[in-house]
């Protein structure tokens, strides 16, 4: 199983992109490039990055009726991005539409279940789901896999059950990840070797990374603690 850090790089615009970038010199993490970066900068930076090298994560929510779904994620692909986001609450047939429109491309599509921002009230009150949060993660994933989804982004919590008891084959995405006791606004948040104990293939880190003094320093020791090395 391919395990990996995935850096959120949540920029103004290439500029800061590129002045973060430096302190890595030759080392080419997996980058998340998500809605502030890249309604800045468009298409032409992912493009750039790409030709560099990186492996991107285009982190865009796609939400909407399946065929607009699909026109977008056809767009997408076409920069040959490694994941593509869409909602799973936007139902498995969105879900299909949007597995189609990559077909014949090295681009996976990741459904988010519930966002690491939502605990058991909101979900209940704000949203009105009156079920367990687990349970309609769980449903979500369950959904996705039918609808041949490639991976879900969920918490490390929920990453153990989804694995060993709904499919190991599905890829799970894990934000909210923190060495310290740190959670800002995720509500779920764990750490590194939770994540590796609960089988998770990707961890994606921000902030810790992304505002360290010196970010290549604390990516590594991100990796070291999800990877054991």
């Amino acid at each position: 199983m391919e395990r990996d850090v995935i850096i959120a790089c949540d920029f103004d615009g290439e500029l800061q992109l590129r002045n973060f970038l430096k302190y890595f010199k030759s080392e080419k993490p997996f980058l998340k490039i998500g809605y502030q970066l890249f309604y800045a900068t468009g298409k032409d930076l992912i493009s750039k990055l790409i030709q560099e090298g990186y492996r991107i994560f285009l982190d865009l929510k796609l939400h909407d009726i399946p065929t607009t779904v699909a026109k977008g994620i056809k767009q997408l692909a076409s920069l040959g991005v490694s994941f593509i986001t869409v909602h799973a609450s936007g139902g498995m047939e969105m879900m299909q539409a949007a597995v189609q429109a990559v077909q014949n491309t090295p681009t996976k599509i990741l459904a988010v279940t519930q966002l690491t921002s939502i605990d058991q009230q909101k979900l209940e009150v704000e949203i009105l789901i009156d079920r367990k949060l687990k349970d309609v993660v769980n449903h979500y994933t369950v959904n996705a896999l039918e609808a041949g989804v490639h991976g879900v982004i969920c918490s490390a919590v929920e990453a153990g059950y989804i694995k060993t008891k709904i499919s190991p084959n599905i890829l799970c995405i894990t934000p909210g990840i923190r060495i310290n006791d740190q959670q800002d606004d995720h509500a779920r948040a764990t750490t590194p070797k939770f994540a590796h104990n609960n089988h998770v293939d990707y961890i994606v880190v921000g902030r810790p990374i992304t505002t360290a003094s010196n970010p290549l320093q604390v990516y590594l020791l991100y990796k070291q603690e999800f990877l054991g090395e």
